[in-house]
């Protein structure tokens, strides 16, 4: 019993983290590290992670500061960079390199608003899906005799109020990551 709503937590848990984790990654305006994440460079025939091959910085609010230990690497993060998504031009000076956010147009705002609740849905959909996954458990425990039907009511009381939780936790993160967005 105890495992079950455990495990339904964990993956709860892990939902809202992923959730983060994307929300982290949106470009809204602001210099911000986390769009480098999923980049990798080419280095000595291995895909490494930038902030692994340099100091990543916020030198401004809306520039981000480069600077790889090994100068030898300017090029080739420059090129991972370019060939990425973000949408950033990178700016080379030989020694450093600079992204520089824009500043997002009124549309643009509205556009990234749009995907944070498009996410946000996700995230209910499948905090919605493991419920209905542990309340299966919980039922099939109760066909094969394994917990009692007042222990099933209580299970599914319990999940229910995790699922609520983990729902508001992801309606307070889409809120403050739309009045980010939305901040002129």
């Amino acid at each position: 019993m105890d495992i079950l709503i455990q495990n339904t937590e964990e993956k709860m848990q892990k939902t809202v983290k992923l959730l983060s984790q994307e929300y982290s990654e949106l470009r809204a305006g602001r210099a911000n590290a986390n769009v480098l994440d999923k980049i990798r460079v080419d280095y000595y025939g291995t895909p490494t992670p930038i902030n692994q091959m340099a100091a990543v910085s916020v030198s401004e609010a809306r520039i981000l500061t480069i600077q790889p230990w090994d100068k030898s690497t300017i090029q080739a993060i420059e090129k991972a960079i370019q060939a990425s998504d973000i949408g950033i031009n990178p700016q080379n000076d030989g020694v450093v390199i600079r992204l520089i956010f824009p500043q997002l147009t009124e549309e643009r705002r509205k556009e990234l608003s749009k995907d944070v609740r498009n996410m946000a849905e996700s995230s209910r959909v499948a905090i919605r899906s493991i419920r209905r996954d542990a309340i299966e458990k919980a039922k099939k425990m109760e066909k094969a005799s394994e917990i009692t039907e007042d222990d099933l009511e209580d299970l599914e009381e319990e999940i229910q109020d995790l699922t609520d939780k983990y729902i508001k936790q992801i309606d307070e993160a889409a809120k403050e990551k739309e009045q980010e967005i939305m901040t002129v």
